[in-house]
């Protein structure tokens, strides 16, 4: 190899260590906790996120008013995805930052039972409630969205004959009891958690005026030490990109 070759070479290569050396230095670990229902939107965005800024990201899921006692807790984080009531608590608290709480998804209430139970058109009102009243067993939550749905069994005129049908749990139980149900099982929740449960399909989102989105935003935590990471986080959250992840994951 000659010299001006050797050159090249030498040159190619500390420009492609000095690249890595930067990226290195410039990548950040930052931790996000948000409410159940946008975990399989959000994990998806920070896949892509961490693909382009090389920032890594540690994920903490739980419902909205248990992210908000382990925040006022002391529990440490730098992002918090909460619905916009928690949010201000939080900020009431001085636990988030007082600014702007962008809206980054919005997340629908849906039907479903397991997979090897009949399908059901719950695409009307009177679809869905025919298919209510022939069921064994409806599970739903005891926080928002399953009382979204309470509110809907209030309005079709059936929450009274439904009751020694219902079973309420907390968030994240909902599920167990229809996969270990013999019967025509239904569970109520959010669509992005039904849908992705393994043994659950959804049947469909409630239909018309029945429907109740849960709303969710993004703030800084007042203590981060990662402020720059963290803003350039959430505004990540906000751009075309996320949005149609967000979208096409039950989350827009």
């Amino acid at each position: 190899m000659n010299a001006r070759l050797k050159r090249i070479s030498l040159s190619t290569f500390l420009a492609g260590s000095l690249s890595m050396f930067t990226a290195t230095v410039q990548a950040a670990d930052i931790m996000v906790m948000s409410d159940s229902p946008l975990e399989p939107a959000l994990t998806k965005v920070v896949d892509l996120y961490r693909q382009q800024t090389h920032n890594q990201v540690i994920l903490v899921f739980a419902p909205s008013p248990v992210v908000k006692k382990r925040i006022e807790g002391g529990e440490a984080a730098d992002v918090v995805i909460v619905q916009p009531d928690f949010a201000e608590d939080l900020t009431k608290s001085r636990k988030v930052n007082a600014g702007d709480r962008p809206i980054i998804a919005h997340v629908g209430v849906g039907l479903g039972n397991r997979k090897d139970a009949p399908g059901y058109d719950i695409s009307t009102v009177e679809k869905l409630k025919n298919t209510l009243l022939g069921a064994d067993l409806i599970v739903f939550n005891s926080v928002k969205s399953g009382q979204a749905f309470a509110n809907a069994l209030e309005r079709l005129g059936i929450a009274e004959t439904l009751k020694p049908k219902i079973v309420r749990t907390a968030p994240n139980d909902i599920f167990e009891p229809v996969l270990k149900g013999k019967g025509n099982d239904m569970v109520a929740g959010t669509i992005p958690l039904i849908a992705t449960t393994p043994g659950i399909k959804l049947l469909g989102p409630l239909p018309g005026d029945l429907q109740s989105t849960l709303t969710y935003t993004a703030v800084l935590l007042a203590n981060t030490s990662q402020r720059d990471t963290a803003e350039g986080f959430i505004k990540f959250l906000m751009s075309p990109q996320a949005k149609e992840i967000f979208a096409v994951n039950g989350a827009k």
